[in-house]
């Protein structure tokens, strides 16, 4: 996330210092743009926006209100996966953070949300990945609000992270506007809606397969310092009793900033080519989840024999969807291969917990955004502090937590290694998105950390996660055939 007067990682490489906290309204042309502009209703007539949005929320509701088609007489897994697109049409600004957005001009690819559905007996989780910079729990409690066949603590809603896509924070400005366009914001939750309850409405008799492996080849680095980062990527694969994929998640830390948000150009980044890829290869749907990508895990976009700064270790970046693809590629041929020699979980079990954190705000851009925003969070004045939520899933032999922003690869190898899973997946940017997420020993320690300090909520934000995720672990079941 990038935060108004801090540096930030451009789409040409370089870093730049916005200025302050004064950020301009943008003028929308009066417009709120839908979603597939017009669309034809079944007797051709044009249905209008507000009619759109009504309709699909009412479609959404009776989704919601109906039973699960597959049973679950013979206690399989069931999984089920569906997608919708949200790419606005007419485009709107996009946005790489807190401060002024850029209007898009061009369109490559689509934004899409995309839901898996899991069932085990009682025990449903959904875990949703949508095209966007950060998708905050405002907006996923409106969502799961329209899901009343999965309890809302088992709906996990993350970003891909893209800063190439419209605001969906409704960031505030300084004079006294925001840079979302609320419609907009919206119809993204009707969408989001929809696709869980056909997710849902797909479901069918599964069996899982769950790997981890070393993506290999030039896709991510760590801008601050090019080593540390986890190379590891995770791949859960469902598929069904006729042997076709229904699903695979991909986990994986990396910034999808190829385009970035200052060539106008709405697109997915380089997610967008690694689910075309990744869907052609292995059929079913594809989704990705974002891991420990703070300070500064970044696609791997270096022009290799163009150096800026050989002191600092800077190149000159390419920045063209032509990178997108060469990188989206990659990771999706790496998922293929890490998966593929990983053993079928027959009859997985399944198991989901989750649990509200209190964190305080000491950020005054952060307390700005939760204060003034139209979105309305929930947030307590007299300590200025917000909930968060986090969850613990065990998954067959494997465990999964979720992280409410961009957690340093740091916290990330640490949790990692005292989960309990064979394969341990850490979901970034899931259930909020409050940006970064920093050891107090961290903190406004080195310089070059200076910029993720300012955008993070503060110095005990990771302090008080990591402590709840490691109660949570300590806490819940074991994963299936994992010793204590």
């Amino acid at each position: 996330m990038r935060a108004a007067g801090m540096e930030t990682k451009t789409d040409n490489g370089s870093k730049i210092i916005d200025e302050g906290m004064t950020m301009a309204k943008r003028n929308l042309d009066g417009r709120s743009a839908d979603i597939g502009a017009e669309q034809e209703g079944t007797n051709g007539a044009t249905v209008s926006r507000r009619e759109l949005i009504s309709g699909a929320l009412g479609a959404a509701v009776a989704l919601g209100a109906q039973p699960a088609r597959a049973e679950q007489a013979d206690g399989k897994m069931l999984a089920g996966a569906a997608k919708r697109i949200i790419t606005p049409h007419p485009l709107l600004p996009i946005s790489g953070g807190m401060g002024p957005t850029e209007q898009a001009h061009q369109q490559i690819g689509e934004l899409t949300a995309r839901a898996l559905y899991l069932r085990k007996g009682s025990v449903a989780i959904a875990v949703v990945g949508i095209d966007v910079i950060g998708f905050p729990s405002v907006l996923g409690d409106r969502i799961r609000a329209h899901v009343p066949r999965i309890p809302g603590e088992n709906v996990m809603i993350g970003s891909t992270h893209t800063h190439s896509a419209p605001d969906c924070y409704a960031f505030p400005t300084a004079l006294g506007g925001h840079t979302g366009d609320l419609a907009y914001i919206d119809r993204v939750c009707v969408l989001v809606a929809e696709a869980i309850n056909e997710a849902i409405d797909n479901a069918k008799p599964a069996v899982l397969r769950i790997a981890t492996g070393e993506a290999k080849g030039k896709i991510a680095y760590n801008y601050y310092a090019p080593e540390l980062y986890d190379r590891r990527m995770n791949v859960v694969q469902a598929t069904g009793e006729d042997g076709k994929n229904i699903a695979t998640l991909v986990n994986y830390a990396i910034h999808p900033e190829v385009i970035g948000d200052h060539q106008g150009i709405c697109c997915p980044d380089l997610v967008g080519p690694l689910y075309d890829r990744l869907e052609e290869r292995a059929g079913g749907m594809a989704i990705f989840m974002n891991s420990a990508q703070g300070g500064m895990v970044t696609a791997d976009n270096r022009i290799m024999d163009k150096m800026k700064d050989p002191l600092r270790a800077v190149w000159y970046d390419e920045d063209t969807w032509a990178e997108c693809q060469r990188i989206g590629n990659l990771m999706a041929d790496e998922a293929v291969r890490i998966i593929a020699s990983a053993p079928p979980q027959q009859n997985p079990g399944l198991f989901c917990r989750a649990e509200m954190v209190t964190v305080p705000v000491d950020s005054k851009e952060m307390w700005f955004v939760v204060s003034a925003s139209p979105l309305k969070y929930q947030y307590n004045k007299k300590d200025r502090s917000v909930r968060v939520k986090v969850n613990l899933v065990n998954l067959g032999d494997s465990q999964i937590l979720t992280c409410p922003g961009e957690a340093l690869p740091n916290i990330g190898f640490y949790v990692k290694r005292k989960m309990k899973g064979k394969q341990n997946l850490f979901f970034g940017l899931t259930n909020d998105a409050f940006g970064y997420i920093l050891t107090k020993v961290d903190f406004h320690s080195f310089p070059r950390y200076d910029y993720v300090s300012r955008a993070s909520m503060g110095e005990m934000t990771g302090e008080i996660l990591i402590e709840k995720w490691l109660e949570l672990i300590r806490t819940s079941p074991l994963p299936d055939g994992q010793k204590a």
